[in-house]
């Protein structure tokens, strides 16, 4: 145990801090760090080093070469720097490479040096040139604050979304300041800045000086500041040799320390993890690291090599050219476990569980000694809990060991606490590989999130250990495998040195049918990198033709899009591409695509029945379809022509278009149609009245009813109206108007081709039963029952019926006969009826 915590540093009474190796770097650095500028990203990110020339005169005549590494030192990126002279480099929270230049234009690399985008901080910016620049990152994501020439800072929140802002003038400010870092508070981003002994916080209203609380007397000058990772606490280091430590806001101190040491640092960051036991502030010289906190001493530590300091969430990431180590105060676990002389239950159950391998009794007096306390249940959650904050298997798995050791004894024991540490770990240890370089602790993780390390390891195209990872944790695979080679895809297509039918045979044999794999984004990515071709092979493999389409549009390739869409049987997607084609190409292109496609011509002719006529008819015209072209026009006619002469002169174009397509028929309708609207105009003007617009019958209907008898007769001849339905026009018109004396002039005119029946039936619909009884008579025998029922004489009907030995109109009068009135005739009925039988 004591050889375990020779690393082990106390400061004050209640912490340790500790630094060990992640790596010993192997990269091939030219220079030393001093010389470059240098950024490396938190959580175990890549380090990005810009060898400076603009520091050096003598070599300012050198190209600039970025180089981007893994944290283990693997190189990912080499690149000559072919732009302008660059102020600071930072890593956003995508691990997206920011450079930000001496005139305010911001340029994004990727990891592997890819330049993905550039923007600039505006025209003051570039007027009064950058002095100095700060990366940092906020919960809407990474922001950029930038230090004029001018002494003035502007400054974007979010990159994503760049919305700058000018921060308000520090008043009197002649030279830079010695010191200014960007804080977050209360989701707003301000400037904190130092001039001399007084310090500016500016935000996007005002400039306010503060002053922190409890700070040593004597200060002329602020050497250096920094803020903790979560930007809730802040340190600042006077030219007295203090350092003042408290709250970000400067309402609160937490403690002071007097280094002795007034030269200014080279670095100062926060060195602290959730739930600290003691706050500390880690300072960096040339040749010196000091860890300071809320205690009279300080641990020191000496440098040998020149170094820089990355700043995490439970620590501080120290590298140089050779190593790359990590420091961090001990978590409360481990220290329980691992202080000499410890008695806490995770201590005894690991003592137990190696005295258990040496097959010692030993083991039986520990384990008996936790279970007396009731402890055992505590000491395997602190086994469990230190195996996660450690950075060697070896302690990893002996600590676990303990865990389940101690679990064999307890009866009612969650396992999934142990389970899921045990594969946080696996995943843990692969991506500390040295050959991944990702040394992310066990806080980090759990803050990142499995997600956010998979979009990491894809992002370093590290495609068989996401999925390996994915497979292992059972991720559903729409977040896991599907996502991961989707990625994959997108990153083959980028491989320009490999035909289009190799790419696109290896993907689909990849891919297959994987769920949550979109063919259409692969095939947009393809397209992004100006292969076309590629992309329209790999939208052959998109199944949703939704997805296709939009893609073949964008593409230019609006035939194939339009094939697409309507072996899709979507006519919503069809009128899309319809629309795009009728703006891509001239009239005559687009008519004759459409001649091609006869399902996308009938849609088309429905859209211009609603909304484009004129297009229809030149449809018409163009394919010489001269029926449709004639019901056109008479659709025409009643819609857009309210002149009679116009509307007879479309009727004509109609007649016109029907005798060429040799329907004769239509073309004498057509025409007949033309003499009654000219007859129904002359008759509004001879008559007055409404006849224009009536249909034939309503125009002879109406002359009728307005007493025109011989015009209503003349027009039946003029139209060929047969007799019977000019008597039926002329019975129902006479009454309706109750003329009862010229209803029957006219039904002795001549003999009725209609029948009586229709006389007597029209009379019972007027409620007239007296008139109906004098055409009753007249009907014929085969009609004269119904007749006589339609009067009511159920009597005289039941005697023609038995006259007739018809045994349907027997049935009919008996079902007219009422109990109390027509017994006698029912009686008579059955007699009759069973006379019938008998014969």
């Amino acid at each position: 145990m004591d050889c375990y915590t020779a690393n082990w540093n106390p400061l004050g009474d209640s912490a340790f801090y500790r630094k060990y190796e992640l790596y010993s770097m192997d990269w091939d650095l030219k220079e030393e760090l001093r010389d470059c500028l240098v950024a490396a990203a938190p959580y175990g990110g890549p380090i990005a080093l810009l060898r400076n020339p603009w520091r050096k005169e003598k070599a300012a005549s050198v190209r600039p070469v970025l180089d981007i590494y893994s944290a283990s030192g693997m190189p990912l990126a080499s690149l000559l720097w072919k732009s302008g002279p660059v102020v600071s480099l930072g890593w956003s929270a995508e691990e997206e490479l920011l450079c930000v230049q001496e005139d305010g234009a911001v340029l994004v690399y990727g990891l592997h040096g890819d330049f993905r985008r550039h923007f600039s901080m505006g025209n003051e910016v570039l007027q009064n040139r950058v002095l100095d620049a700060r990366i940092f990152h906020t919960e809407f994501g990474s922001g950029v604050a930038i230090l004029t020439g001018a002494h003035r800072f502007t400054l974007s929140a979010n990159v994503g979304d760049l919305k700058l802002r000018r921060m308000p003038e520090v008043p009197g400010l002649q030279s830079a300041p010695s010191c200014w870092t960007a804080l977050c508070q209360d989701r707003v981003a301000h400037i904190l800045l130092a001039v001399g002994p007084d310090l500016y916080l500016l935000d996007h209203a005002a400039c306010s000086a503060v002053t922190p609380p409890g700070l040593a007397p004597g200060v002329s000058s602020f050497l250096q500041m920094a803020v903790s990772f979560t930007y809730r606490h802040l340190a600042l280091f006077t030219d007295t040799g203090y350092i003042w430590m408290g709250t970000a806001s400067l309402k609160e101190k937490l403690c002071e320390f007097n280094c002795n040491i007034r030269a200014p640092p080279k670095q100062m960051v926060w060195c602290s993890r959730p739930r600290s036991k003691e706050r500390a502030v880690v300072v960096a010289w040339e040749r010196r690291l000091m860890v300071v906190g809320d205690a009279s001493e300080s641990i020191q530590f000496v440098l040998d090599e020149d170094s820089y300091l990355v700043p995490e969430l439970d620590g501080v990431r120290i590298f140089s050219r050779s190593t790359h180590e990590f420091l961090h105060e001990v978590p409360v676990a481990s220290e329980e476990i691992f202080k000499i002389a410890s008695m806490a239950p995770g201590a005894l159950l690991l003592e137990a569980q190696k005295e258990y391998e040496k097959e010692s009794q030993k083991a039986d007096e520990y384990l008996r000694e936790i279970q007396e306390l009731g402890q055992l249940t505590q000491a395997v959650q602190q086994c469990i809990e230190a195996a996660g904050h450690e950075h060697q298997p070896d302690m990893q798995k002996s600590l676990l060991r303990a865990a389940s050791f101690g679990k064999c004894f307890l009866d009612r024991f969650p396992p999934d606490s142990f389970v899921h540490m045990c594969q946080d770990l696996r995943v843990l240890n692969a991506v500390r590989d040295y050959h991944i370089g990702i040394p992310l602790t066990y806080s980090q993780y759990k803050q990142l999130t499995i997600q956010v390390l998979l979009d990491r390891l894809v992002l370093r195209r590290l495609y068989p250990l996401a999925i390996q990872i994915c497979e292992y944790l059972r991720l559903p695979e729409v977040q896991g495998v599907s996502r991961i080679l989707a990625h994959w895809a997108c990153y083959k297509v980028q491989q320009k040195d490999v035909s289009d039918e190799d790419v696109a045979r290896a993907i689909n044999q990849k891919l297959g049918d994987t769920p949550g794999v979109s063919y259409s984004d692969i095939a947009a990515r393809a397209y992004g990198c100006g292969r076309t071709e590629l992309a329209i092979k790999l939208l052959e493999y998109e199944p949703r033709s939704g997805e296709q389409v939009p893609l073949l549009l964008k593409m230019k390739r609006s035939k194939l899009a339009l094939s697409k869409a309507i072996e899709s049987g979507d006519t919503d997607l069809v009128f899309t591409v319809l629309l795009h084609l009728k703006n891509e190409l001239n009239r005559g292109d687009f008519f004759m695509t459409l001649r091609n496609q006869p399902m996308a011509l009938s849609l088309y002719r429905q859209f211009c029945k609603h909304q484009e006529l004129e297009t229809l008819k030149d449809l018409y015209n163009q394919d010489d379809n001269h029926q449709e072209l004639g019901s056109f026009h008479i659709r025409a006619s009643y819609a857009a022509e309210e002149r009679i002469e116009g509307r007879v002169a479309a009727l004509q174009t109609a007649a016109d278009a029907f005798y060429k397509a040799k329907n004769e028929f239509a073309a004498k309708a057509t025409e007949d149609q033309m003499r009654l609207l000219r007859l129904q105009r002359r008759l509004e003007d001879e008559l007055g009245g409404q006849f224009l617009d009536l249909s034939l019958h309503d125009t002879v209907t109406t002359l009728i009813l307005g007493g025109h008898n011989k015009r209503a007769e003349q027009l039946a001849r003029d139209f060929r109206i047969p007799d019977k339905r000019l008597w039926w026009l002329k019975l129902t018109a006479l009454a309706d108007l109750e003329d009862w004396e010229e209803l029957e002039k006219f039904s002795k005119s001549k003999k009725s081709p209609i029948g009586y029946l229709p006389f007597v039936e029209i009379c019972m619909k007027q409620h007239n039963k007296y008139e109906a009884k004098k055409y009753a008579s007249r009907v014929g025998p085969e009609q004269k029952v119904k007749a006589l029922l339609l009067v009511g004489d159920v009597a005289q009907a039941a005697d023609v019926a038995i006259e007739h030995r018809n045994e349907a109109e027997l049935s009919l009068v008996l079902s007219h006969c009422t109990g109390a009135t027509d017994g006698a005739t029912a009686d008579k009925i059955q007699r009759a009826r069973a006379q019938a039988q008998k014969k």
